[in-house]
C-alpha cells in the first residue's frame, strides 16, 4: 500500500495506544516516520517492531513540552528521512477526573501543558519547517474539545483548546500560502492504554465501580455500542496525511462511534 509513499511523518506519544497505531498505519502507507515519546524503551519497542517488519522508522525520545526538545527531533527527523511532510500531535493525559472546585492549579497547568502547548510546539516547528514544500499537521483532540462532561474541566479545556488552535493554524497557513493543511481528529473513547488507565483511577476513587461496569458505561455512551479500536484513528490519520484529502483544512474529524450526535 502506498498512499504515503516518499512521505517523512513524526508522530508524538507513539510509545503505545494510538501513537503506535498511526505510526504502523503510516509506515504500511509507505511513510518513513520518527517515532517520538518520552518513553524510550516503549517507543524503541514500536520502532524495532516496524523496521523488523521491513519499514522505515526511527525513534526519538521527546518531552512535548520542552521547545528545545522539539527542535531537535524535527532536525533529526530531516537528517535520518531527509525532510518532514507530516506532523502528528498525538501526545497527551487524560488526568484524574476532578470537580473543578477541588482542581488545583498545578493540575490545571500541568494538563494544559501536556495536551495543548504541545499541540502548539508542534504546529510551531512544524510549520517552521514545511513552509516552503507544504505539508499536512494532525492534531489529535477528543469529543470531550467539542462536549463537556463533569470532572474534566482540564482536559476539555485542554482538548477545546486543539480544535481552535487548528482552525487558527489552517487558516494562517492557508492565508499565507504555505501549502500546510491542519486538521484534527476527535475520538470518542478508544481502547487503548489511555482510557484502561483513567478507568482504573476512576474504579480505584471508587467513581466508576468495577472495571466491566466502567468499560459497559463507557461503550453505552456510544450508539455503536462498543469502544474504537486504534486502528479506526489511524485510518483517519492516514486519510488527512494522503492526497485524498487534499481540499481539507481546518476540519474537525470526527470518530465516535455517535458520541457526539446525541
Amino acid at each position: 500500500m502506498t498512499r504515503l509513499a516518499g512521505k517523512v511523518a513524526l508522530v508524538t506519544g507513539a510509545g503505545m495506544g494510538l501513537g503506535a497505531a498511526i505510526s504502523e498505519a503510516m509506515v504500511r502507507e509507505g511513510a518513513s516516520v520518527i517515532c517520538a515519546d518520552i518513553d524510550r524503551d516503549a517507543t524503541e519497542a514500536v520502532a524495532d517492531k516496524l523496521q523488523n517488519a521491513g519499514g522505515k522508522a526511527a525513534f526519538q525520545e521527546l518531552n512535548v513540552t520542552d521547545e528545545a526538545a522539539w527542535e531537535a527531533v524535527v532536525q533529526r527527523t530531516q537528517d535520518v528521512f531527509g525532510g518532514l511532510d507530516i506532523v502528528v500531535n498525538n501526545a497527551g493525559v487524560a488526568p484524574v477526573g476532578k470537580m473543578l472546585e477541588d482542581l488545583t492549579l498545578d493540575e490545571w497547568r500541568r494538563t494544559l501543558s501536556i495536551d495543548l502547548d504541545s499541540v502548539f510546539l508542534g504546529c510551531k516547528h512544524a510549520i517552521r519547517a514545511m513552509k516552503t514544500k507544504g505539508g499536512s499537521i494532525i492534531n489529535v483532540s477528543s469529543v470531550l474539545g467539542m462536549v463537556a462532561t463533569d470532572k474534566g474541566a482540564d482536559y476539555c479545556a485542554a482538548k477545546g483548546g486543539v480544535r481552535q488552535l487548528t482552525k487558527a493554524a489552517a487558516v494562517e497557513c492557508a492565508s499565507a500560502g504555505y501549502n500546510i493543511r491542519v486538521n484534527s481528529i476527535h475520538p470518542g473513547f478508544i481502547d487503548t492504554p489511555l482510557v484502561k488507565g483513567a478507568i482504573a483511577r476512576g474504579v480505584e476513587a471508587g467513581t466508576m465501580g468495577s472495571d466491566n461496569e466502567a468499560y459497559e458505561l463507557l461503550a453505552m455512551l456510544h450508539p455503536l455500542g462498543r469502544l474504537g479500536y486504534p486502528k479506526e484513528i489511524a485510518d483517519a490519520a492516514v486519510f488527512l496525511a494522503s492526497g485524498e484529502s487534499s481540499f481539507m483544512t481546518g476540519t474537525e474529524v470526527v470518530v465516535d462511534g455517535g458520541y457526539t450526535a446525541r
